[in-house]
């Protein structure tokens, strides 16, 4: 049996009192998958959004990461630490001191003190929800398998749901006690949502009330009627232009890939838009005169320049990191009705028959080639009408059904034949 979604017709979720943890800060300029369903939460229900706690360490430091200033700024200043951000939605920023203790080389050692770094967090939390009025809240976690593991005991919520949107534990920071804690978190979880099929089979065999949900896709951000101008470092490359969105990240990009293109297709230019890791910087594709570095941009700036592509490219290794996470870029080319490269993943089976899919590194030549002879208004218009298909309205539909699911006896089941071997405890 396949994956399935929770049955249809369950009623919408309204007048709750719902507190959002997880990893991301509302002031973060980028976009974020939990801002996103904050936003359609809150026309039903009050909203609570709680940003990371900042550790002892960072707050200290005489340089801190200027990602997490305006944080440590409001502490020192004394200001208000709940703002509010619309209608029945609120972000909080919460004042103790947490510990950075990830480098402990005991799980056992480290529960002991996330323990007390939860307890700190969690008494935040329950001021945060005092001063609102917040009651008998739903509690909604957003992958952060550190800061939210004791939550569930320390904030007695009605239902605690955890939402997996990443495999962490395939990264060297979380790799240790992650992969021992996610999957004790998922366990007792209350409901698991995931955003891709790869890791809602997962989290069925551990959790039998484990849905997916789909993800979302910022539309009126990817608009290909969006008359914005051409950026001007896009403007004098010529066509065709091959290109990607995102993070330059080594982990997860397939750097060979991009030099066999370029190489190959000299009269290519392959255009990179996105921050860039250390690997990456140092990488012989600063090298190559048809390799276009462009740096990350303003995300309102990205869909002015997917419109100059003429094909767009995922170029990801397959491994455990990549193999079950969504590849949102993919929904976000298919919404402009760009052609798109990409490789094929578990998590991309979805995209099936609307993106050229390579098997191999070697296969991405020949079907960027297929892909700009084949590009027609027809399939831009296909693309298109498949991506809206993924909105966050659909997405948060489907956590309303399972939420009301928790009212019928028998939980909801996956067929656990078909539950891919996920690594647990990073074999």
């Amino acid at each position: 049996m396949g994956v399935q979604s929770p049955a249809p017709a369950i009623p919408r979720v309204e007048g709750r009192d719902i507190v959002m943890v997880g990893l991301q800060p509302w002031y973060f300029k980028t976009g974020c998958n939990a801002k996103n369903i904050a936003r359609l939460l809150a026309a039903d229900n009050r909203v609570l959004y709680v940003n990371v706690p900042i550790k002892r360490r960072a707050f200290k430091s005489k340089n801190p990461d200027p990602k997490i200033l305006p944080h440590i700024t409001l502490l020192k200043q004394g200001e208000d630490t709940i703002k509010e951000i619309s209608h029945n939605l609120w972000e909080f920023y919460p004042e103790s001191l947490i510990e950075s203790v990830n480098w402990l080389p005991s799980t056992r050692a480290f529960k002991v003190v996330d323990q007390v770094n939860n307890r700190r967090f969690a008494r935040n939390i329950q001021q945060a929800m005092d001063r609102l009025g917040f009651r008998d809240i739903i509690l909604f976690n957003d992958n952060d398998i550190y800061n939210g593991f004791f939550l569930k005991e320390l904030l007695s919520p009605s239902i605690y749901i955890y939402y997996l949107r990443d495999f962490l534990q395939g990264f060297a920071y979380w790799k240790k006690h992650a992969s021992v804690l996610e999957p004790e978190l998922i366990r007792k979880a209350d409901i698991v949502m995931a955003n891709s099929v790869y890791f809602a089979e997962y989290s069925a065999g551990l959790n039998p009330r484990s849905y997916y949900m789909g993800q979302g896709c910022d539309f009126e951000s990817f608009d290909p009627d969006n008359t914005a101008p051409t950026p001007e470092d896009i403007a004098g490359i010529p066509h065709p232009i091959i290109g990607y969105i995102g993070a330059l990240d080594s982990e997860r990009l397939n750097g060979d890939i991009i030099a066999g293109l370029a190489k190959a297709q000299p009269s290519w230019n392959i255009v990179l838009v996105g921050p860039e890791d250390e690997r990456f910087r140092e990488s012989p594709l600063h090298q190559i005169p048809n390799v276009h570095f462009l740096g990350g941009k303003p995300f309102g700036l990205l869909s002015a320049y997917l419109k100059s592509f003429d094909v767009c490219i995922n170029p990801q290794w397959n491994n455990e990191i990549t193999k079950g996470n969504y590849p949102l870029k993919i929904d976000e080319y298919l919404a402009m009705g760009k052609a798109a490269v990409a490789t094929r993943t578990y998590a991309m089976k979805i995209f099936e028959g609307h993106v050229y899919l390579a098997e191999t590194p070697e296969e991405y030549e020949e079907l960027v080639k297929k892909a700009l002879a084949e590009d027609s208004p027809f399939k831009v218009e296909e693309r298109i009408r498949f991506a809206r298909t993924h909105s966050w309205e659909n997405c948060v539909a489907e956590m309303y059904r399972a939420i009301n699911l928790l009212n019928i006896s028998t939980p909801h089941t996956y067929g656990m034949d078909s539950n891919p071997k996920m690594p647990v405890h990073g074999k």
